[in-house]
C-alpha cells in the first residue's frame, strides 16, 4: 500500500517590485505578521548563497527578500529580484503556473475595498455567490498593487465545495 495523505502547506513566494510596500500592503491590509524584516541576499559561498545558486544558476547577483505569516501560520516569502519586470497584465491564466492565491475572510467586500484603497484593483465587478439563496458563500477575484491575483472567499475552502458542484 502507497503511503499517501495529504500533506500541509507551508508557504508561498510572490514576486513584488517594491519590497517595502509589499511589506507594509501585506501587514497593513492583509493584517499578515512580518517574521523577518527586509533583507538582502546575494550571490555567494554562503549557505543562503549556495542554495540560491542552486536554483536560480549562476549569474543571479542578489535579490532582497521578507518573510511573513498568515493567521493560520501559512509562509509567505516575498522577493524584490533586480531587473525585475512587471507584465503589462499578470493574469495569464492559461498559462502553466500559479495563477492566484486565495484568502478567507467573513467580509469579502470590506476586504475587497480595503486592496483598493491600498492601490489594488477588482478583477470582478463585485462578489459572486456560489449558491446563491441558499448559503452566504462568496468570492471575488482582487489584484494588489504590484499585480499579483488574490481571491477572497468568504468561507473555507471546504464548506464552499463540501456540495460537490457549483
Amino acid at each position: 500500500m502507497k503511503d499517501v495523505y495529504p500533506r500541509n502547506f507551508s508557504h508561498i513566494g510572490i514576486s513584488v517590485p517594491d519590497l517595502e510596500k509589499a511589506v507594509e500592503f501585506y501587514t497593513d491590509v492583509m493584517g499578515w505578521y512580518l517574521i523577518m524584516k527586509p533583507t538582502e541576499i546575494v550571490e555567494d559561498d554562503s549557505p543562503i548563497g549556495q542554495m540560491c545558486t542552486d536554483v536560480f544558476g549562476h549569474g543571479w547577483g542578489s535579490f532582497r527578500i521578507a518573510h511573513l505569516a498568515t493567521g493560520d501560520r501559512i509562509g509567505v516569502e516575498l522577493f524584490q529580484f533586480r531587473n525585475q519586470t512587471n507584465p503589462e497584465d499578470n493574469f495569464e491564466y492559461w498559462k502553466t503556473g500559479v495563477f492566484h492565491f486565495c484568502v478567507q475572510d467573513p467580509n469579502v467586500e470590506a476586504l475587497a475595498e480595503k486592496i483598493v484603497a491600498a492601490g489594488g484593483k477588482k478583477r470582478m465587478p463585485r462578489p459572486r455567490y456560489y449558491y446563491p439563496g441558499e448559503k452566504p458563500y462568496r468570492m471575488i477575484y482582487m489584484e494588489d498593487p504590484f499585480g499579483n491575483i488574490v481571491e477572497i472567499y468568504s468561507h473555507s475552502y471546504e464548506l464552499i465545495y463540501s456540495e460537490g458542484a457549483y
